[in-house]
Parts: C-alpha cells; sequence; structure tokens
C-alpha cells in the first residue's frame, strides 16, 4: 500500500505551475498581473475524513487512492492540521481499549482550527445506544485530559449523538482584526485556514474606500460578509443552506457587527425578487427592503457549477463585482457574459488544496467607461 506523494520539498515548484496555467487559462481575457498566495507546504488542511480499517486486533486509518481505488494505511496525514495528526493515533488507541466504541465503527471525521479547537465525528455501521454514549463521554475526557480541546459526535444510520456541541469556534486574523466563526459539522467551510486568512485580506484590500452597500450571493457561514462589513454602510447577503444561515447569524453576534443582514434565499429567488418577477414572504417577514439598500458592489462566490445565465446578467448590473471561485472553467464561461460589461482589475490564486489539480481564484471587475 503506496501513499501519494506530497512533497513540500516541491511545494513551490506545484504552485508556480499553478499559477501559469492559470494565467495562460485566462489569456484570451485583459488580466491583470496574477496574484499569487501561497499555503503552508504542510499540516494545511482543517479538515480529514479516514476510513477505519479492522484487522484481527489492529484497527487503523486508510484512505483510498482515486483512480486505482488502491486503499493506503494512513499514520500522518502530511495535509491536516497537527492537531489533527497529534490526535489520530491517541484516538485510535483509545477506540481499541473499548470494544464498544470499536464495533463497527466505519469511518472518523475531524474538523479543526487555527485557534486549537477539533471536533471529532465517528461513524458506525450499526445503532449507538446509552452504553456508547458512556464510553464516549470517558474516551472524550480522556482526550481533554491530553490536552485536546474537543467534542464528539456519533453517527449512525438515521441517528446522531452529539456530545455538548457539534461545531468549533474558529479565529481568524484579517488584518488587524481577528474575526470568530461558528463552523458547524457537514457544513461548508473553507479547508484552509491560512489561506482562508489571505483570501479574507485580499476581498478587503480590492474593496477599500468603498460607496455604498454591499450584495452578496451564496454567503456561506458569512465567511467574507463579516470581514468586508467595515468597507460599506451595508451588507445584504443571501445563502439558501439552513445551518450555514444560522451560523452566520451567530456569527454577525459574536462578532459585535450591526450592519450585515442574512436572508435564506436561492441566488436564482433573489436575482426575481431585485428584478421584480415575484414577491417573497420571507422579505417581508425580515423587514427586508430591497429598494433601500444602494448596491455598487456584489460578492459571489459560487458552487462549483458557477453561476447560470440569468444571475449573471444580474451581477452585470453592479458597478463592481468580486468573484471567488473553486472552478476556473465555469469562471471562465461566466467571465465570457460579465466581461462584455466590465473590465478585470484583479486577478488572484489562492492554493486551498496544494499538490492537487484544483485552483482557487478570485477576480475584481469594474464597470467599463
Amino acid at each position: 500500500m503506496t501513499q501519494p506523494v506530497m512533497n513540500p520539498e516541491n511545494y513551490q515548484v506545484q504552485l508556480d505551475e499553478k499559477a501559469e496555467a492559470l494565467s495562460a487559462m485566462f489569456s484570451e481575457f485583459d488580466v491583470p498581473e496574477l496574484e499569487v498566495f501561497s499555503s503552508p507546504a504542510e499540516n494545511y488542511r482543517m479538515r480529514a475524513e479516514f476510513r477505519v480499517w479492522h484487522e484481527n486486533d489492529e484497527m487503523y486509518y486508510v484512505m483510498f487512492n482515486q483512480e486505482t481505488k488502491e486503499k493506503y494505511r494512513v499514520d500522518y496525514f502530511l495535509p491536516a492540521s497537527r492537531i489533527i495528526n497529534d490526535l489520530m493515533p491517541l484516538l485510535t488507541e483509545a477506540v481499541k481499549e473499548s470494544k464498544i466504541l470499536r464495533h463497527k465503527m466505519f469511518q472518523v471525521d475531524f474538523l479543526s482550527t487555527l485557534s486549537g479547537e477539533i471536533l471529532v465525528s465517528m461513524l458506525y455501521h450499526r445503532q449507538l445506544d446509552d452504553a456508547w454514549k458512556k464510553e464516549a463521554k470517558a474516551l472524550k475526557q480522556r482526550l481533554n485530559d491530553e490536552g485536546f480541546n474537543l467534542n464528539l459526535i456519533g453517527r449512525a444510520r438515521k441517528m446522531k449523538i452529539v456530545l455538548d456541541q457539534e461545531f468549533v469556534i474558529e479565529k481568524l486574523k484579517v488584518n488587524d482584526d481577528i474575526l470568530t466563526y461558528k463552523q458547524v459539522e457537514n457544513s461548508f467551510t473553507q479547508p484552509n485556514g491560512v489561506v482562508a486568512q489571505k483570501m479574507l485580506e485580499w476581498a478587503v484590500d480590492c474593496t477599500q474606500n468603498s460607496q455604498g452597500d454591499l450584495l452578496e450571493l451564496y454567503c456561506g457561514n458569512g465567511n467574507f460578509s463579516l470581514a468586508l462589513a467595515k468597507n460599506f454602510d451595508r451588507v445584504l447577503a443571501t445563502e439558501l443552506a439552513k445551518p450555514s444561515v444560522e451560523s452566520a447569524q451567530y456569527n454577525i453576534a459574536a462578532n459585535n457587527i450591526d450592519n450585515v443582514q442574512i436572508i435564506r434565499m436561492s441566488a436564482e429567488d433573489f436575482t426575481d425578487a431585485m428584478e421584480g418577477k415575484r414577491e417573497f414572504r420571507r422579505l417581508k417577514d425580515q423587514n427586508v427592503d430591497l429598494k433601500s439598500y444602494n448596491c455598487n458592489t456584489i460578492f459571489v462566490d459560487p458552487p462549483r457549477s458557477g453561476m447560470d445565465e440569468g444571475t449573471c446578467k444580474m451581477v452585470q448590473g453592479y458597478e463592481r463585482i468580486m468573484y471567488i471561485s473553486c472552478n476556473p472553467e465555469t469562471l471562465k464561461a461566466n467571465l465570457d457574459i460579465l466581461g462584455k460589461t466590465h473590465n478585470i482589475t484583479r486577478f488572484a490564486l489562492f492554493d486551498q488544496f496544494p499538490y492537487t489539480h484544483h485552483m482557487e481564484a478570485g477576480v475584481f471587475l469594474e464597470l467599463k467607461k
């Protein structure tokens, strides 16, 4: 069983190759010089998931090669945060000592933070009972006694047991500010904490000296909304996933921010609302008067599929557009539309996923004069 090669000594080479590839990919557009934001060469992922392999009395983590489907044992996972790597062997050793905790456990998910918290989800092919809960509480206490700030979740089919809480609290440094973020298990969060900080700082820099209000689509847990709030009079943000909206509301309160409003709505529905095609009760219920906003800038961070044509055309109505993309292919397709009315004035590569072909890109566009 061989593990894929991830060599920190070659990190800069792979980053340079990505930068060259991204620049070439967008060469047909009039883009400025690419700004490149690097990742730590190791221990950069705040999340990791491992299958658990049982072999006689032995139990260990495995992953699978996506191309060959070959499994390989993982005792140390270079991309994962230091806290995840420190916890991995201690967790398996402790679980092995308990027949109740070990029985039919098939996966472990880790969610860690730069601020030192970690959440562990243990997945089972059986129903969990009070005996499991008692053993899990003892496990949690044992690991916290060893210096971890840890919470545990047990999962089985149609079943979830939360010991205390199902989230971690992350603290990200954005220039001179420390922002607090609630990150819930199984909800989207940026996986690379250090690069996430760089993305926020880039977004803040792009929007310095802004006028009016900001509209943000696909806002998630308010990751960018909170960092950008100081650059605008008000921020109106939309998100469809209920857990993310709840986290965003928590984060607004935790950071004492009073000029951000989050509404639960898809980008497509919001487009219809903005264009007056339909009325939405949820906007009335939350006392959201779209006409009261003076949004000169719009921020979008869409899923891999990018924005649909209708949303792209709505976005064209704003003087300035900030677009964060996890898929350069769909970004390029969207820019075929946006580029007709706007110039690209900032262009960035964020290396969220070192040693992979994945590229996170950012563009800032301003209306052509």
